[in-house]
Protein backbone atom coordinates (compact mmCIF):
# COMPACT_ATOMS: atom_id res chain seq x y z
CA UNK A 1 0.00 0.00 0.00
CA UNK A 2 1.21 3.26 -1.14
CA UNK A 3 1.98 6.30 1.59
CA UNK A 4 -0.71 8.69 1.94
CA UNK A 5 0.22 11.98 0.49
CA UNK A 6 -0.20 15.28 2.56
CA UNK A 7 -3.45 16.42 0.59
CA UNK A 8 -4.94 12.29 1.02
CA UNK A 9 -4.17 13.22 4.98
CA UNK A 10 -5.62 16.11 5.46
CA UNK A 11 -8.75 15.14 3.57
CA UNK A 12 -8.82 12.18 5.79
CA UNK A 13 -8.73 13.98 8.86
CA UNK A 14 -10.79 16.66 7.81
CA UNK A 15 -13.47 14.46 7.36
CA UNK A 16 -12.91 12.51 10.29
CA UNK A 17 -13.32 15.95 11.95
CA UNK A 18 -16.30 16.71 10.90
CA UNK A 19 -17.80 13.50 11.22
CA UNK A 20 -17.14 13.72 14.83
CA UNK A 21 -19.05 17.16 15.67
CA UNK A 22 -22.43 16.13 14.83
CA UNK A 23 -25.25 18.50 14.57
CA UNK A 24 -27.57 18.92 17.95
CA UNK A 25 -29.90 16.24 17.58
CA UNK A 26 -28.27 13.74 15.72
CA UNK A 27 -28.61 10.32 16.95
CA UNK A 28 -25.51 8.22 17.79
CA UNK A 29 -25.32 5.17 15.86
CA UNK A 30 -23.85 3.40 18.76
CA UNK A 31 -26.74 4.58 21.30
CA UNK A 32 -28.29 2.26 23.55
CA UNK A 33 -30.43 2.18 26.74
CA UNK A 34 -28.62 2.06 29.96
CA UNK A 35 -28.85 -1.39 31.68
CA UNK A 36 -30.74 -1.49 35.01
CA UNK A 37 -29.77 -4.97 36.11
CA UNK A 38 -26.60 -7.64 36.24
CA UNK A 39 -26.33 -10.55 34.15
CA UNK A 40 -27.57 -13.70 35.95
CA UNK A 41 -24.43 -14.57 38.36
CA UNK A 42 -23.38 -18.04 38.01
CA UNK A 43 -19.69 -19.25 38.34
CA UNK A 44 -18.17 -22.45 38.01
CA UNK A 45 -14.97 -24.28 39.20
CA UNK A 46 -13.89 -27.74 39.69
CA UNK A 47 -13.06 -29.72 42.54
CA UNK A 48 -11.23 -33.06 41.23
CA UNK A 49 -13.91 -34.79 38.92
CA UNK A 50 -16.60 -32.32 40.87
CA UNK A 51 -18.32 -29.57 39.12
CA UNK A 52 -18.76 -26.71 41.57
CA UNK A 53 -21.52 -23.90 40.23
CA UNK A 54 -21.94 -20.98 42.68
CA UNK A 55 -24.96 -19.17 42.06
CA UNK A 56 -25.58 -15.76 43.76
CA UNK A 57 -28.81 -15.65 45.63
CA UNK A 58 -28.16 -11.81 45.51
CA UNK A 59 -27.46 -9.39 48.18
CA UNK A 60 -28.73 -7.14 51.01
CA UNK A 61 -28.05 -3.91 51.94
CA UNK A 62 -28.78 -2.71 55.94
CA UNK A 63 -27.59 0.19 58.03
CA UNK A 64 -25.22 -0.35 60.28
CA UNK A 65 -26.70 -1.18 63.13
CA UNK A 66 -25.00 -0.50 66.62
CA UNK A 67 -25.31 -4.14 67.44
CA UNK A 68 -24.09 -5.71 64.02
CA UNK A 69 -20.71 -6.83 65.73
CA UNK A 70 -21.72 -7.17 69.61
CA UNK A 71 -18.54 -6.71 71.05
CA UNK A 72 -17.24 -4.23 69.42
CA UNK A 73 -18.70 -0.21 68.97
CA UNK A 74 -19.80 1.14 66.02
CA UNK A 75 -16.43 3.52 65.10
CA UNK A 76 -14.50 0.12 65.20
CA UNK A 77 -16.94 -1.49 62.75
CA UNK A 78 -16.56 1.52 60.95
CA UNK A 79 -12.85 1.92 60.42
CA UNK A 80 -12.95 -1.95 59.37
CA UNK A 81 -15.03 -1.09 56.71
CA UNK A 82 -12.97 1.85 55.42
CA UNK A 83 -10.19 0.09 55.83
CA UNK A 84 -11.67 -2.27 53.70
CA UNK A 85 -12.41 0.17 50.87
CA UNK A 86 -16.15 -0.33 51.86
CA UNK A 87 -19.16 2.15 52.62
CA UNK A 88 -19.13 3.29 56.22
CA UNK A 89 -22.37 3.10 57.82
CA UNK A 90 -24.07 0.33 56.20
CA UNK A 91 -22.92 -3.02 55.80
CA UNK A 92 -24.05 -5.77 52.35
CA UNK A 93 -24.62 -9.06 52.48
CA UNK A 94 -23.98 -11.72 50.08
CA UNK A 95 -26.14 -14.92 49.81
CA UNK A 96 -24.60 -17.97 47.69
CA UNK A 97 -25.67 -21.25 46.55
CA UNK A 98 -23.61 -23.86 45.85
CA UNK A 99 -25.02 -26.31 43.20
CA UNK A 100 -22.37 -29.93 43.38
CA UNK A 101 -22.61 -31.83 40.22
CA UNK A 102 -20.46 -35.15 41.43
CA UNK A 103 -20.74 -37.22 38.03
CA UNK A 104 -23.70 -39.67 39.85
CA UNK A 105 -25.38 -36.55 41.74
CA UNK A 106 -26.37 -33.10 41.08
CA UNK A 107 -26.73 -31.31 44.54
CA UNK A 108 -27.86 -28.01 46.20
CA UNK A 109 -26.18 -27.12 49.56
CA UNK A 110 -28.64 -24.45 50.74
CA UNK A 111 -31.22 -22.68 48.90
CA UNK A 112 -31.38 -19.04 49.58
CA UNK A 113 -33.54 -16.62 50.46
CA UNK A 114 -36.83 -17.77 47.99
CA UNK A 115 -38.78 -16.60 45.85
CA UNK A 116 -37.45 -13.45 44.01
CA UNK A 117 -38.07 -10.33 46.44
CA UNK A 118 -36.08 -7.10 45.23
CA UNK A 119 -32.17 -7.66 45.04
CA UNK A 120 -32.54 -11.48 46.80
CA UNK A 121 -34.06 -14.82 45.65
CA UNK A 122 -31.96 -14.77 42.23
CA UNK A 123 -31.72 -18.67 42.87
CA UNK A 124 -34.24 -19.84 40.05
CA UNK A 125 -33.90 -17.17 37.89
CA UNK A 126 -29.97 -18.03 37.58
CA UNK A 127 -30.79 -22.19 37.25
CA UNK A 128 -33.45 -21.27 34.42
CA UNK A 129 -30.58 -19.26 32.78
CA UNK A 130 -27.77 -21.20 32.80
CA UNK A 131 -29.95 -23.91 32.15
CA UNK A 132 -30.30 -26.06 34.63
CA UNK A 133 -34.13 -27.81 35.42
CA UNK A 134 -34.81 -28.14 39.57
CA UNK A 135 -36.57 -30.91 38.56
CA UNK A 136 -33.30 -32.44 37.80
CA UNK A 137 -32.02 -32.26 40.89
CA UNK A 138 -31.40 -35.10 43.37
CA UNK A 139 -30.26 -33.87 46.51
CA UNK A 140 -30.95 -30.79 48.56
CA UNK A 141 -28.98 -30.92 51.48
CA UNK A 142 -29.18 -28.02 54.35
CA UNK A 143 -26.44 -26.54 56.64
CA UNK A 144 -28.32 -24.91 59.24
CA UNK A 145 -32.42 -23.53 59.21
CA UNK A 146 -32.20 -19.66 59.06
CA UNK A 147 -34.17 -18.53 56.86
CA UNK A 148 -31.87 -17.26 54.07
CA UNK A 149 -30.68 -21.00 53.72
CA UNK A 150 -34.26 -23.23 53.64
CA UNK A 151 -36.71 -20.71 52.69
CA UNK A 152 -35.84 -21.55 49.02
CA UNK A 153 -37.06 -25.03 49.46
CA UNK A 154 -40.63 -23.83 48.48
CA UNK A 155 -42.00 -21.71 45.59
CA UNK A 156 -44.20 -18.57 46.46
CA UNK A 157 -47.26 -21.24 46.24
CA UNK A 158 -45.75 -23.61 48.79
CA UNK A 159 -44.60 -26.24 47.15
CA UNK A 160 -41.29 -28.25 46.37
CA UNK A 161 -38.87 -25.75 44.50
CA UNK A 162 -36.30 -29.16 43.83
CA UNK A 163 -39.60 -31.44 43.48
CA UNK A 164 -37.66 -34.98 42.76
CA UNK A 165 -34.74 -34.04 45.49
CA UNK A 166 -34.19 -35.94 48.76
CA UNK A 167 -34.42 -33.27 51.33
CA UNK A 168 -31.23 -33.55 54.22
CA UNK A 169 -30.93 -31.82 57.28
CA UNK A 170 -28.31 -31.93 59.99
CA UNK A 171 -29.97 -34.37 63.18
CA UNK A 172 -28.90 -31.43 65.70
CA UNK A 173 -30.07 -29.11 63.79
CA UNK A 174 -33.67 -30.40 63.40
CA UNK A 175 -33.91 -31.75 66.71
CA UNK A 176 -33.76 -27.92 68.15
CA UNK A 177 -35.59 -26.33 65.87
CA UNK A 178 -38.54 -28.34 65.97
CA UNK A 179 -39.12 -28.96 69.58
CA UNK A 180 -41.79 -26.98 70.73
CA UNK A 181 -40.50 -26.60 74.38
CA UNK A 182 -37.56 -25.31 72.55
CA UNK A 183 -39.67 -22.81 70.85
CA UNK A 184 -41.83 -21.91 74.16
CA UNK A 185 -38.91 -20.73 75.89
CA UNK A 186 -36.98 -18.69 72.80
CA UNK A 187 -36.85 -15.03 73.03
CA UNK A 188 -39.71 -13.59 71.06
CA UNK A 189 -37.28 -11.87 68.36
CA UNK A 190 -36.43 -15.47 67.81
CA UNK A 191 -40.34 -17.56 67.51
CA UNK A 192 -40.50 -15.89 63.89
CA UNK A 193 -37.63 -18.45 62.94
CA UNK A 194 -39.27 -21.81 64.34
CA UNK A 195 -42.28 -20.58 62.87
CA UNK A 196 -40.46 -20.25 59.38
CA UNK A 197 -38.71 -23.70 59.52
CA UNK A 198 -41.98 -25.37 60.43
CA UNK A 199 -43.59 -23.47 57.42
CA UNK A 200 -40.49 -24.70 55.11
CA UNK A 201 -40.59 -28.03 55.53
CA UNK A 202 -44.12 -28.95 56.23
CA UNK A 203 -44.74 -30.18 52.48
CA UNK A 204 -41.76 -32.51 53.32
CA UNK A 205 -43.69 -33.96 55.88
CA UNK A 206 -42.30 -37.26 56.51
CA UNK A 207 -39.60 -36.77 53.83
CA UNK A 208 -36.95 -35.57 55.35
CA UNK A 209 -33.65 -37.35 56.07
CA UNK A 210 -31.68 -36.43 59.04
CA UNK A 211 -27.76 -36.71 58.95
CA UNK A 212 -25.16 -36.66 61.49
CA UNK A 213 -21.89 -35.56 61.60
CA UNK A 214 -18.29 -36.82 60.05
CA UNK A 215 -20.32 -39.62 57.75
CA UNK A 216 -20.42 -39.39 53.82
CA UNK A 217 -23.77 -38.59 53.30
CA UNK A 218 -23.83 -38.32 49.33
CA UNK A 219 -20.09 -40.01 47.79
CA UNK A 220 -17.37 -37.05 48.20
CA UNK A 221 -20.17 -35.09 50.64
CA UNK A 222 -19.01 -35.17 54.36
CA UNK A 223 -20.76 -33.00 57.44
CA UNK A 224 -18.92 -31.44 59.75
CA UNK A 225 -19.57 -29.62 63.24
CA UNK A 226 -19.14 -26.37 63.28
CA UNK A 227 -22.08 -25.11 65.79
CA UNK A 228 -22.47 -22.04 67.46
CA UNK A 229 -24.03 -19.87 64.77
CA UNK A 230 -27.12 -22.30 65.22
CA UNK A 231 -26.84 -25.15 67.42
CA UNK A 232 -26.92 -27.54 64.92
CA UNK A 233 -24.99 -25.43 62.56
CA UNK A 234 -23.27 -27.77 59.95
CA UNK A 235 -20.75 -27.10 57.46
CA UNK A 236 -19.25 -29.83 54.80
CA UNK A 237 -15.85 -31.05 53.35
CA UNK A 238 -16.79 -32.03 49.21
CA UNK A 239 -13.84 -34.84 48.07
CA UNK A 240 -13.00 -35.61 44.73
CA UNK A 241 -9.23 -37.32 43.89
CA UNK A 242 -6.89 -34.96 45.67
CA UNK A 243 -8.82 -32.19 46.03
CA UNK A 244 -11.29 -30.88 48.31
CA UNK A 245 -13.66 -27.73 49.01
CA UNK A 246 -14.74 -26.65 52.64
CA UNK A 247 -18.46 -25.78 52.31
CA UNK A 248 -18.15 -23.06 55.54
CA UNK A 249 -22.11 -22.02 55.52
CA UNK A 250 -21.88 -19.06 58.03
CA UNK A 251 -18.82 -19.86 59.93
CA UNK A 252 -18.57 -16.26 59.66
CA UNK A 253 -20.39 -13.39 57.48
CA UNK A 254 -18.74 -10.63 56.06
CA UNK A 255 -15.28 -11.52 55.54
CA UNK A 256 -13.54 -8.01 55.76
CA UNK A 257 -15.31 -7.89 59.00
CA UNK A 258 -15.37 -11.40 60.92
CA UNK A 259 -12.26 -13.34 59.33
CA UNK A 260 -9.98 -9.99 59.40
CA UNK A 261 -11.60 -10.34 63.17
CA UNK A 262 -12.35 -13.39 64.16
CA UNK A 263 -12.88 -12.31 68.17
CA UNK A 264 -15.76 -9.92 66.96
CA UNK A 265 -19.37 -11.57 66.97
CA UNK A 266 -21.84 -11.02 64.50
CA UNK A 267 -25.53 -10.57 66.07
CA UNK A 268 -26.66 -13.59 63.68
CA UNK A 269 -25.14 -15.72 66.04
CA UNK A 270 -26.86 -17.48 68.50
CA UNK A 271 -23.65 -18.66 70.93
CA UNK A 272 -21.28 -16.31 69.82
CA UNK A 273 -18.53 -17.81 72.28
CA UNK A 274 -18.80 -20.84 70.62
CA UNK A 275 -19.13 -19.61 66.90
CA UNK A 276 -15.75 -17.68 67.66
CA UNK A 277 -14.17 -20.99 69.09
CA UNK A 278 -15.80 -22.62 66.10
CA UNK A 279 -14.29 -19.94 63.37
CA UNK A 280 -10.78 -19.91 64.69
CA UNK A 281 -10.30 -24.07 64.39
CA UNK A 282 -12.10 -24.33 61.51
CA UNK A 283 -9.27 -21.42 60.19
CA UNK A 284 -6.52 -22.32 61.82
CA UNK A 285 -7.37 -26.05 60.16
CA UNK A 286 -7.96 -24.78 56.33
CA UNK A 287 -5.13 -22.23 56.44
CA UNK A 288 -2.68 -24.79 57.59
CA UNK A 289 -3.87 -27.49 54.82
CA UNK A 290 -4.40 -24.68 51.95
CA UNK A 291 -8.18 -25.97 51.51
CA UNK A 292 -10.19 -23.96 49.66
CA UNK A 293 -13.33 -22.56 50.99
CA UNK A 294 -16.63 -21.56 49.57
CA UNK A 295 -18.78 -18.90 51.88
CA UNK A 296 -22.63 -18.68 51.68
CA UNK A 297 -21.75 -14.71 52.32
CA UNK A 298 -18.58 -14.35 50.62
CA UNK A 299 -18.30 -12.07 47.87
CA UNK A 300 -19.32 -13.18 45.07
CA UNK A 301 -18.27 -16.20 43.35
CA UNK A 302 -17.39 -16.45 47.41
CA UNK A 303 -14.38 -19.02 46.98
CA UNK A 304 -11.03 -18.17 48.66
CA UNK A 305 -8.28 -19.55 50.69
CA UNK A 306 -7.90 -18.07 53.89
CA UNK A 307 -4.14 -17.34 55.23
CA UNK A 308 -3.32 -17.32 58.95
CA UNK A 309 -0.90 -14.05 60.09
CA UNK A 310 -0.31 -14.32 63.50
CA UNK A 311 -3.98 -13.98 65.49
CA UNK A 312 -6.31 -13.09 62.76
CA UNK A 313 -6.92 -14.27 58.78
CA UNK A 314 -6.66 -12.66 55.58
CA UNK A 315 -9.04 -13.24 52.65
CA UNK A 316 -7.62 -14.32 49.53
CA UNK A 317 -10.12 -14.94 46.51
CA UNK A 318 -9.68 -17.53 44.00
CA UNK A 319 -8.56 -15.90 40.70
CA UNK A 320 -11.22 -15.98 37.93
CA UNK A 321 -11.25 -18.34 34.96
CA UNK A 322 -12.93 -18.41 31.82
CA UNK A 323 -12.80 -22.13 30.94
CA UNK A 324 -13.13 -25.00 33.50
CA UNK A 325 -9.64 -26.69 34.50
Amino acid sequence: MSALSRRDFLAVTTAATAASVLPAGSAALAAAPAATSQVPSAYRYKVGDAEVTVVSDGIRTIPLGDTFVRNQPREAVNGALKAAYLPENQVTINFNVLLVNTGGKLIVIDTGNGPAQGTVGLTQGTLKAIGVDPKSVDAVVISHFHGDHINGLVTAEGTPAYPNAQVMVPEAEWAFWMDDGNMSRAPDAQKGAFQNARRVFKPFEGKVERFGWDKEIITGLTPVATNGHTPGHTSFRLASGDKSLFVQADVTNIPALFLRNPGWHVMFDMDPAKAEETRRRVYDMVSADRTLVAGFHFPFPAAAHVEKTGATYNYVPVSWLPVLL
